[in-house]
């Protein structure tokens, strides 16, 4: 089946307000099933080349594909509140509203998406509008507080800074002329007259109230009825999510885990691929147009085991194999954190974990974009800076698959502080393998709505959680734990130094024998984005930078797409990243973070600039913020935003 596609098409909502959309049409009469994505990265620019590379397919397969920028992004008419807030939600039911009353359409509508598109596919599933059927929802979570890019385990995340920035950023860019008329101009200054900085919003809401209760999932199983399935990868700091909704939902529920980064299975690396097309196309014509396609014989949880994975500048591929983890449950094996640093050993041990704050600069990036230096290195510098369990060489292999469990009693020296537990591989020539991590505010031992402070001397009983994993450690390998009290720039530290005393401590770790291994299929064309002309080439790179006569150390990132011209329109784009966090190792208030975002866009004659830049500051009682947001049409400055507050610390 051949296909068409309709550049712009406008979707009216009820209260005026127009949404851009792309959509690609199968060739023939139908009526077609149709699957949305929703979201507020540009269709004309950021997301071009990977709607290219999926939404064709689907058309030629007799599936619409409709693509939409919510209210206030792109080429759409409005003006945008905050992520997945009850308006963006109300608009993205009146569009499913609207396709499924086409006359082209079978009344039938998937939605899907990765990251932001995940996420509120998921909470348009739990809000029911009658059309909506299934959904594929890739690197999300079912929890909007405790597993998303703002905290974890009741930390603060520095993502939660850069996110705030670069929303800043993807929000303010124009909508084009060329699509939206001669008024872009003035439709452009509204909308950064109007341009919110959702860090003070986030930044307020530091335990899990009703803000972060609103859209996840967690809060109500039952409330989705419709088919979902879930994908994720394992370089990715969404990783918790196919097994987690896969335990809980009562709707039917399938659900992949691969090697990948924050990018969609038919071209993610590090390798091996998934032939996402072709799951996907058999997923929505078994739910959209009532063919049997053979989903429910689909393994539970396809799950890609890693094997001895060492950290490389580059990763192309990883080692491993297929697995079907829904097929048994894992037993937990528990290790003693013995004495002397013996995972496993028969004498109880007590250790005094004070750790330096620049511990986790070998940690990567929470959520990672490219398989190079946002994913993790050789743990054994971040290693040495914390207190670690190690085990005897393996006489056979270990197999884990799923979330492995701190427990100890703990004790500290202050009101409040974190703990970073870490579990890694070692290598027999010592390589230090990340295989999985976990983070607790200590004030949230006791959950997460309202939580305590630490007595100071007092031992509380602790549990800390790791992240999902499944991982084969090999015969001749050392399973290790490090503990540690700062991660940074990961998690950005608590208002004091922590000195914190671990007594009683274990580990259990999920143990699996004999997952069956599986085929997972590879994209039929191994190289299915759509190559963009570069015009000028861009560049990342990350370094971490010890100033010993300052005593501090920075942690640099820079980032830069280079000039692209996207192929249908034109349009030439451009977007750069320039981020340092900086901090103390014995000083966790001087902990400060810099990042600025630049974007171009052009056309011919036609060119905008916008520049938004973020500093962030702590003391022991605030969080302090500074923002400035630049607009400018060719030579002409036509808007200047500048936000200044500070937020009060509670017991992050």
């Amino acid at each position: 089946m051949g296909h068409t596609v309709e550049r712009t098409r406008w979707i009216g909502l009820a209260d005026g307000t127009r949404l851009a959309a792309t959509i690609w049409w199968p060739e023939g009469a139908g009526p077609w099933p149709a699957v949305l994505e929703y979201l507020p990265y540009r269709r004309g620019d950021q997301t071009a080349a990977r709607d290219d590379s999926t939404y064709p397919h689907y058309a030629k397969a007799g599936i619409v594909g409709v693509r939409v920028d919510s209210r206030g992004n792109g080429d759409s008419d409005g003006f945008m509140d905050d992520e997945y807030s009850p308006t963006e939600l109300s608009d993205a039911s009146e569009v499913i509203a609207w396709i499924a009353g086409q006359d082209w359409s079978n009344g039938a509508v998937g939605m899907m998406g990765i990251s932001w598109g995940g996420f509120n596919a998921l909470q348009l599933a739990a809000l029911r509008p009658p059309a909506l059927k299934a959904v594929i929802s890739i690197a999300s979570t079912a929890d909007r507080y405790n597993d998303d890019i703002h905290y974890k385990g009741g930390a603060l995340l520095s993502a939660n800074v850069y996110w705030a920035g670069q929303m800043l950023s993807f929000s303010s860019r124009p909508p084009e002329p060329e699509v939206v008329g001669n008024g872009w101009a003035e439709m452009w200054r509204r909308r950064l007259e109007d341009q919110p900085m959702h860090l003070e919003t986030w930044l307020t809401h530091q335990h899990r109230d009703a803000y972060w209760k609103h859209g996840s999932i967690c809060e109500d199983w039952s409330a989705i009825q419709c088919p979902v399935f879930v994908i994720a990868g394992w370089a990715d700091g969404y990783r918790n999510a196919p097994a987690e909704i896969l335990a809980n939902l009562e709707a039917p529920c399938w659900a992949m885990t691969g090697p990948w980064i924050h990018k969609y299975p038919h071209f993610a690396y590090p390798h091996p691929r998934a032939d996402f097309i072709g799951l996907s196309v058999d997923w929505w014509h078994q739910w959209l147009s009532g063919e049997s396609r053979g989903v429910q014989m689909w393994p539970k949880h396809r799950a890609y085991r890693l094997e001895a994975l060492r950290p490389a500048p580059w990763r192309e591929e990883d080692p491993g194999r297929w697995v079907d983890a829904g097929q048994t449950s894992p037993q937990t094996r528990l290790f003693l954190l013995g004495a002397n640093g013996v995972l496993g050993g028969r004498e109880d041990g007590s250790a005094i974990v004070a750790t330096p704050e620049h511990c986790g600069t070998t940690g990567g990036e929470f959520f990672t974009s490219a398989p190079d230096a946002y994913l993790p290195t050789d743990q054994r510098m971040d290693d040495g800076l914390s207190v670690c369990w190690e085990t005897e060489a393996m006489e056979a292999t270990l197999d884990l698959s799923g979330r492995a469990m701190l427990k100890a009693k703990v004790a500290i020296d202050q009101p409040q502080g974190n703990l970073i537990a870490r579990l890694m591989d070692v290598h027999p020539d010592g390589t230090s393998m990340l295989i999985s991590r976990g983070v607790l505010n200590l004030c949230h031992r006791n959950g997460q709505e309202a939580p305590e402070p630490m007595v100071p001397g007092e031992a509380f009983p602790v549990e800390l959680q790791l992240d999902e994993c499944c991982y084969r450690i090999r015969e001749g390998h050392r399973l290790r734990l490090a503990v540690s009290t700062a991660y940074w720039p990961i998690v950005l530290p608590g208002p004091a130094p922590v000195t914190a005393v671990l007594t009683a401590g274990t580990l259990g770790v999920p143990v699996t024998t004999a997952l069956p291994e599986i085929d997972v299929p590879a994209p039929a064309d191994p190289d299915p984005m759509p190559s963009y002309a570069m015009i000028e080439a861009g560049e990342g790179r990350r370094w971490v930078e010890h100033d010993i006569q300052a005593g501090l150390v920075r942690y640099h990132i820079e980032e830069d797409t280079g000039l692209q011209q996207n192929p249908h329109s034109g349009l030439q784009f451009q977007d750069t990243r320039h981020e340092v966090w900086e901090t103390d190792p014995l000083d966790p208030a001087a902990c400060r973070g810099e990042m600025v975002f630049r974007t171009v866009r052009r056309r011919g004659a036609w060119l905008a600039e916008t520049q938004a830049r973020v500093e962030f500051t702590m003391t022991e009682t605030n969080y302090d913020v500074r923002a400035e947001l630049v607009a400018r049409s060719g030579d002409e400055e036509i808007c200047r935003r500048d936000w200044a507050f500070s937020v009060p610390r509670q017991l992050v």
